[in-house]
């Protein structure tokens, strides 16, 4: 069962999100980048207050840069709707269980981004949760 509010549109911009931002990443890695998406509509907090939708969630400003590339545009595949159907129906796997912050840097993680604790690495993306003090809805959405 869905945990957030989808239509068929919005399964389709999901699966086009995880396959630009991380289709070198694999299967696992593109589901990654969906349970913090997922996270930030859920959670309510910090720089995601107010976002409901997919929609919102996609195209918030400067959110995600791969908005901005051409590839994002093209018609996502099924591998990549099933993988956007499993973020959207709860499915979370560490390090973006709780996470609403993830980049590619050209080394190691830094320790912290936007202020939040790195939590873990998965292939070239860190992720990075909030603090309790920073979002404790994330921590008590499912």
């Amino acid at each position: 069962m869905a945990v957030v509010k989808a239509t068929e549109s919005d399964i389709n911009l999901l699966a086009r999100l995880l396959r630009a931002e991380a289709e070198g990443e694999g299967q696992l890695g593109m589901l990654l980048v969906g349970n913090v998406g997922i996270n930030r509509i859920r959670a309510n907090c910090s720089d995601f207050k107010g976002l409901r939708t997919v929609p919102q969630m996609v195209f918030q400003p400067h959110a995600f840069e791969a908005t901005t590339k051409g590839y994002f545009y093209q018609r996502a595949r099924e591998s990549e709707k099933r993988l956007a159907r499993r973020a959207i129906n709860g499915e979370r796997n560490w390090p973006a269980k709780y996470s609403l912050w993830y980049f590619r840097p050209q080394g190691d993680c830094p320790p912290t981004w936007y202020d939040q604790p790195h939590v873990g690495r998965f292939k070239l993306h860190c992720f990075y949760e909030p603090t309790g003090e920073e979002c404790s809805n994330v921590y008590s959405t499912f």
